[in-house]
């Protein structure tokens, strides 16, 4: 799927552009769209999308000014017209293709798979970590996402035994004893853990709820698979023994 952005301020060209590209295949999706350039721009400061399409005759900021200020150039740009004396300055200005106005949909599939073309040979970290992201949301089988160490690790949560707080960080320990130490808050990591297998036992620890083997219900502790003993708060015991 292509995630596209379209920045053109007569809003029925924008429209147009916009049923053209939904219309003619289902693997464009139209991210967001823009009439006005300062807002796209502060959009693109914060988004990454798969690519661009700019109009070049736009009040207050032209499309080659618009380029020359974008300072997130990871994505290719296509120039839209109506005035093909700007195919040149368009390609000279960084851009991929330009289309011509009425935009013709031979062209624009040609765009399309130019687009495609250009994003396999420049497959960044930024996109790549997308697509590894999205292709996890859609997986019937959906993994733990965890971005530790500069690098983003996909787990299943049956692998993991319980996570530990330690102030600003946490520690997630795993069934077969490898440790993954985050730089999130227990709260920032309980959030990321589905509810209906994970509990947060204590202040300072979530439990996997299958992982379970004993609860010693005088001592105050659970004794997980891996005979780690976790301490039960009073105040989570209640609700720890309603979701058992």
């Amino acid at each position: 799927m292509l995630e596209a952005v379209i920045v053109d301020d007569e809003i029925k060209a924008l429209q147009s552009l916009s049923w053209e590209l939904t219309n003619l295949s289902d693997e464009v999706d139209i991210v967001a769209s823009f009439t006005d350039a300062g807002e796209a721009l502060n959009y693109l400061e914060q988004n990454t999308p798969d690519c661009l399409f700019l109009d070049i005759e736009m009040p207050a900021m032209d499309g080659f000014q618009f380029i020359k200020n974008l300072k997130n150039k990871d994505f290719p740009v296509v120039i839209t017209t109506a005035y093909n004396q700007y195919a040149l300055q368009a390609l000279k200005n960084e851009a991929i293709d330009y289309l011509l106005k009425p935009i013709d949909t031979d062209d624009l599939e040609e765009t399309i798979a130019k687009i495609k073309r250009y994003n396999a040979k420049n497959l960044t970290v930024e996109r790549l970590e997308k697509i590894l992201l999205n292709f996890n949301a859609e997986s019937k089988s959906k993994k733990i996402t965890i971005n530790t160490d500069g690098k983003l690790v996909f787990l299943n949560s049956d692998d993991i035994l319980y996570a530990e707080s330690d102030g600003n960080y946490s520690t997630i320990f795993l069934a077969d004893g490898q440790k993954i130490l985050l730089t999130k808050k227990l709260k920032e990591v309980n959030a990321l853990l589905p509810e209906s297998s994970f509990f947060r036992i204590h202040n300072s620890y979530i439990i996997n709820l299958n992982k379970i083997k004993e609860f010693l219900k005088t001592d105050g502790y659970v004794v997980l698979e891996s005979n780690h003993k976790i301490p039960v708060s009073r105040q989570k015991k209640s609700d720890f023994l309603d979701m058992l």
